[in-house]
């Protein structure tokens, strides 16, 4: 038995889906599966009758989809390969699968541990360890009262790299507020520049006739991304609108608009860093539960879902490729201020992945506080001038 625990609070497997896999120490084969598959069955012509499901020394193992009959599935399978976080969907935050391995021996002395694991979403990312042989797993039985033993029971441990992951970043930000008419855009070639001379198709404008046959093209079933033509060129971006400010309360409005054609997102999330939301009054359209990276002595994160059947899938990009909310948030009067970006959030993550923010010295600013204006060289050397003309008349 084979499960995959997902023990991060906001970083999901979405579709279309996980692909484990390893290299057999010895000669194993797989001889049947029960709530996956392998990708491969590979070379077993030495098995005249009844062939092995798989006789790879390094097969991929993929999920099962929703609907597959019953007398393949087990526990926590037939997924799709997607698994939830512990924050979003705790049921789900495991997927499991049954192998009968041959020619494998039959002790914990005999049984050899696997090695070279690998774990792709589909693409890269995971970077995974050693197996560690741990205790024997322990099965309750139904009625409770009696436990089994595995025979042998090993973990391993994959972490997660954004910059192995993907080359450029996947998200951005854009700001906003009612006390200022600038909107600050995400910053240009946030996640890449246009250049149709050197990466044609990268991009497509939405007005544009071909837009159906792009979206059809090659990089349909391999998942490449196709966005929309802007100047940040991200898939993702968030847009944060300070709205309205009343006598103890301030509102926010958050906007999710998806700009890849080929992608939608399901069961997304958005995690946000700001003082404030340790006040958090009242959230409209949106699930909400607040992070304690710090032990619970500071909450300045939060993590927003859509709501089931709702919006939890952000559709491709188009008129509807995009979810709102609105947060409405009690002011602190130790530490509330709308000068110096402070309305502002820290961080914003998309499905786990970091946003490139605008500049801080480019927020938007209050009327009667703009950032101080450098004075030119020219006018430095002018007062120069004029100290030392009047300086020389002196002794004159």
């Amino acid at each position: 038995m084979v499960t995959i625990y997902n023990y991060q609070q906001f970083r999901h497997i979405s579709a279309p889906g996980w692909q484990l896999g390893w290299t057999w120490a010895k000669k194993e084969v797989i001889w049947s599966m029960v709530g996956a598959q392998t990708t491969e069955q590979g070379d077993c012509s030495k098995f005249k009758t009844n062939p092995p499901h798989c006789c790879k020394r390094d097969p991929t193992v993929i999920d099962l989809l929703p609907g597959t009959p019953y007398k393949d599935q087990v526990a926590n399978c037939c997924k799709g390969g997607v698994i939830s976080t512990f924050n979003q969907d705790p049921a789900n935050a495991a997927s499991s699968f049954q192998i009968s391995v041959g020619l494998a021996g039959t002790t914990n002395k005999t049984v050899k541990v696997p090695k070279n694991f690998t774990l792709k979403t589909p693409g890269p990312g995971y970077t995974c360890g050693r197996a560690t042989v741990v205790r024997p797993t322990k099965f309750l039985m139904g009625d409770g009262r009696r436990t089994t033993q595995a025979l042998m029971t090993w973990n391993v441990t994959c972490t997660y790299s954004q910059f192995l992951a993907q080359k450029t970043p996947t998200c951005c930000v854009a700001l906003s507020s009612f006390y200022n008419n600038t909107i600050v855009g995400c910053p240009t070639c946030s996640c890449g520049c246009q250049n149709n001379n050197t990466h044609p198709g990268s991009c497509v404008n939405p007005n544009s006739p071909y837009l159906q046959s792009a979206i059809d093209g090659p990089g349909k079933y391999t998942g490449q991304p196709l966005v929309q033509c802007t100047s940040h060129m991200c898939p993702v971006k968030v847009h944060w609108h300070v709205k309205l400010n009343y006598k103890d309360y301030w509102r926010v409005k958050v906007t999710i608009t998806n700009f890849n054609y080929r992608m939608n997102y399901t069961d997304w999330n958005l995690v946000v860093q700001h003082p404030n939301f340790n006040n958090i009054t009242k959230l409209f359209s949106f699930n909400y539960k607040p992070l304690s990276p710090y032990g619970g002595r500071i909450n300045d994160s939060a993590m927003f879902w859509g709501m089931k059947f709702y919006n939890d899938l952000l559709n491709q990009a188009g008129p509807f490729g995009n979810a709102q909310t609105e947060i409405l948030l009690q002011k602190d009067p130790e530490t509330f201020t709308f000068e110096k970006g402070w309305a502002f959030p820290r961080r914003v993550y998309f499905n786990g992945d970091n946003c490139v923010m605008p500049p801080p010295d480019a927020y938007p600013w209050l009327p009667n506080a703009s950032p101080p204006m450098k004075q030119p060289w020219t006018l430095k050397l002018l007062v120069f001038w004029t100290a030392l003309a009047t300086l020389l008349a002196y002794y004159a």
